[in-house]
């Protein structure tokens, strides 16, 4: 079975007029992608952010539910937190489950939008199971991934639909229900 590996990108990436930004670390997005990461077996969280000032915030964060009163409070927590690493930029992620597996793993992305290399949950689910190639499952916060960037990628994850038009889930919820989809029982 292969190892996923999951990178949240916090820049570039769009904004809701199709600009590009940079966008916040969040308390939440810290905590819950985390604890799904943990619940689903994903060997590592990355937060990518290229701001030192805002990879400082989220060690801060995790900082308290790992060492002190928090990790004695909340020992799930600490848990969670222990597969999640703070990364300056994607060749960062790269390079590192590289050396770690020896093989370059292959970039799935997600978006709410299809492409011509778009992938059914069935098929990369298979492939997790049986292939031993690492996979890294990379997400956009704001508006999602720019444009160019999808078209680097391996694979694109087809986009969570639900049974009405509206489609622009918070990403927490994405990944929760993208997880499940790849790896729940």
């Amino acid at each position: 079975m292969a190892d996923i590996y999951l990178a949240l990108i916090h820049a570039p990436v769009y904004n809701k007029n199709m600009e590009t930004v940079a966008t916040s670390i969040t308390n939440l997005d810290l905590h819950d992608i985390a604890r799904s990461s943990t619940t689903y077996g994903i060997k590592r969280y990355y937060v990518v952010h290229p701001a030192e000032a805002q990879r400082q915030l989220a060690k801060r964060i995790m900082g308290f539910w790992q060492d002190g009163y928090g990790a004695e409070y909340n020992p799930d927590r600490q848990e969670a937190f222990s597969r999640v690493k703070i990364a300056a930029d994607l060749a960062e992620v790269y390079a590192e489950i590289t050396a770690e597996q020896g093989v370059a793993p292959l970039r799935v992305a997600t978006d709410a939008r299809k492409y011509a290399n778009t992938v059914s949950y069935a098929q990369l689910r298979k492939d997790i199971e049986t292939s031993e190639t690492p996979i890294l499952l990379l997400f956009g916060t704001g508006w999602g991934l720019l444009k160019e960037d999808m078209e680097t990628m391996d694979q694109i994850l087809e986009p969570v639909y639900g049974p009405t038009d509206y489609n622009h889930l918070s990403v927490r919820s994405a990944v929760a229900i993208i997880l499940d989809r790849l790896r729940g029982h």
